[in-house]
C-alpha cells in the first residue's frame, strides 16, 4: 500500500483558487447573459406596449412625418427656411441654432473663464478680490434666471425701433435684437479669404519656430509684431489689389421697423450672454486648481530665466496645469451645451424649443420625436469629449517628449 504525498499547503491553495476562480468566471459570464438577455426582454416589451398605446389611440408610428409640412416660421434660421418647408428642415434649423449658441458660448465662457480664473491668483488684491466677487455671486445663481434677467431685465427694456439707440447711422439696437449690416459677397472675396489663410498658416509657422527656439536653445523670440503685420498686412494688401471683399446692405427704418441689413434676435443676445457668464464662473474655478496643483517652483524657474510672470504662465505653468483642468473643463462645455435647452424659457428656436416642442405638439409623435432629440445631444456630448480627449493626449504627449 502505497500513500501518495500530500501537495504543499501553498500548492494546495494555489490550485483550490484556480478551480474556484474557472467557476467563478463561467458564473459570472452566465449572470451578464442573464443580465443582457432580460434587458433585451424589458426593451421588448416597452417598445411592444408603446405600440399597441399608439395603435389604440390611432396615432402612426415611425418617422414618416419628417417629410410633411410643418408650416410654422420660425424667428432664426442659418439656412433658407419658410413655413412651407418639411419638419426635416426644422430639425436641421434648430440643430444650427443650438449648435452656434453652444460654439460660440463654449468661446466666451472659455476667454472670460480663464480671464478670471488668472485673476483671482493676481497679486493685485482689487484684481483678486473682484475676481472672487464674481465667481461667487454668478455661480450661486441659478442659470434660468440670469438668462430671464438678461431678456426680461436689460434686454427688455431697450427702446422700440423708432427710438433704437443708433451708432454711427447704420447699427441699430432695440428690444427687437441688433440691427447690423449685411455683408454681401463682392468679386474680391475669394483672395481676401486666400490672404487670411496663408497668413494664418505662417503665424503659426513662426509660433512654432519661437517654441522650438525658447526650448533647445533658451531665445526668447517675440512674433506677435510680425503675426499681427501678417493678419492685417495680407488682406489689406488683397483688398488692394483685387477690390473690396464684400459690401455691405444698411438698414432702414421704414414704419415701425428696420428693413435690410441682418438682425441678431434679443433672445439670442441673452441665452448666449447668460451660459457664457455662468460657465466662465465654473471655469475660473477649474483654471485657478489647475494653476495650483503645478509646483510654485515652477514659476520661480521661470522667473530665475528672466521671463515675465505672463510668459511663465503661458511657457510654462499653464501647459502643464492643462493636465487637470482638461477633464472637468470638458464637463463644462457639455452642461453649457445641454443647458443651451433653457432656451425654450425665453422663445429662442434651438433644437429642444422648435423640434420636441413646436413640432411635437403638432405632428404627436412624442417618442420618435424624443428619440431623435437624445440621440443628437448624446452626439453631441460624445464628438464634444473626443475632441477634448484628443487635445489632452497632444498635451500629454508633448510634456513627455
Amino acid at each position: 500500500m502505497t500513500i501518495e504525498p500530500r501537495p504543499p499547503p501553498l500548492q494546495f491553495v494555489a490550485r483550490l483558487r484556480h478551480a474556484l476562480g474557472g467557476r467563478a468566471g463561467w458564473g459570472g459570464f452566465v449572470l451578464q447573459i442573464l443580465f443582457v438577455a432580460a434587458l433585451v426582454w424589458i426593451g421588448y416589451e416597452i417598445v411592444a406596449n408603446a405600440r399597441a398605446n399608439l395603435e389604440s389611440q390611432r396615432i402612426t408610428s415611425g418617422f414618416g412625418f419628417l417629410s410633411n409640412t410643418a408650416g410654422f416660421d420660425v424667428s432664426q434660421n442659418l439656412i433658407p427656411y419658410s413655413g412651407s418647408d418639411t419638419y426635416t428642415r426644422v430639425f436641421l434649423v434648430g440643430l444650427l441654432n443650438t449648435l452656434l449658441v453652444a460654439i460660440i458660448g463654449i468661446f466666451f465662457a472659455t476667454v472670460i473663464g480663464f480671464l478670471v480664473g488668472l485673476g483671482r491668483l493676481s497679486p493685485n488684491w482689487l484684481l483678486s478680490r473682484i475676481s472672487g466677487g464674481y465667481v461667487e455671486l454668478v455661480r450661486n445663481l441659478p442659470v434660468l434666471f440670469q438668462i430671464l434677467f438678461w431678456y426680461l431685465a436689460v434686454l427688455g427694456v431697450l427702446p422700440n425701433p423708432r427710438q433704437s439707440i443708433s451708432l454711427f447711422g447704420r447699427f441699430f439696437l432695440s428690444n427687437r435684437g441688433l440691427v447690423i449690416p449685411k455683408p454681401l459677397a463682392a468679386a474680391g472675396l475669394e483672395p481676401f479669404a486666400l490672404a487670411i489663410l496663408v497668413a494664418i498658416v505662417v503665424a503659426w509657422l513662426l509660433r512654432v519656430y519661437a517654441r522650438r527656439a525658447l526650448f533647445e536653445s533658451g531665445r526668447l523670440i517675440t512674433v506677435w509684431p510680425y503675426t499681427v503685420g501678417l493678419l492685417i498686412g495680407l488682406p489689406s494688401l488683397a483688398a488692394l489689389v483685387f477690390g473690396a471683399p464684400v459690401t455691405f446692405e444698411v438698414p432702414e427704418l421704414k414704419g415701425f421697423n428696420f428693413f435690410g441689413g441682418s438682425r441678431v434676435i434679443p433672445e439670442f443676445v441673452a441665452l448666449t450672454l447668460a451660459l457664457s457668464i455662468y460657465t466662465a464662473a465654473f471655469i475660473a474655478e477649474i483654471v485657478r486648481a489647475g494653476i495650483q496643483s503645478v509646483h510654485q517652483g515652477q514659476m520661480e524657474a521661470g522667473a530665475s530665466l528672466g521671463l515675465t510672470r505672463g510668459s511663465t504662465l503661458r511657457l510654462i505653468v499653464v501647459p502643464q496645469a492643462l493636465r487637470v483642468i482638461l477633464p472637468p473643463l470638458t464637463n463644462q462645455y457639455l452642461n453649457l451645451t445641454k443647458n443651451s435647452s433653457l432656451a425654450v424659457a425665453i422663445g429662442y428656436p434651438d433644437l429642444f424649443s422648435v423640434f420636441a416642442g413646436t413640432t411635437l405638439s403638432q405632428t404627436g409623435q412624442a417618442i420618435e420625436i424624443i428619440a431623435i432629440t437624445m440621440g443628437v445631444y448624446l452626439l453631441i456630448s460624445l464628438v464634444t469629449s473626443a475632441i477634448m480627449s484628443f487635445y489632452g493626449w497632444r498635451i500629454g504627449r508633448s510634456l513627455r517628449a
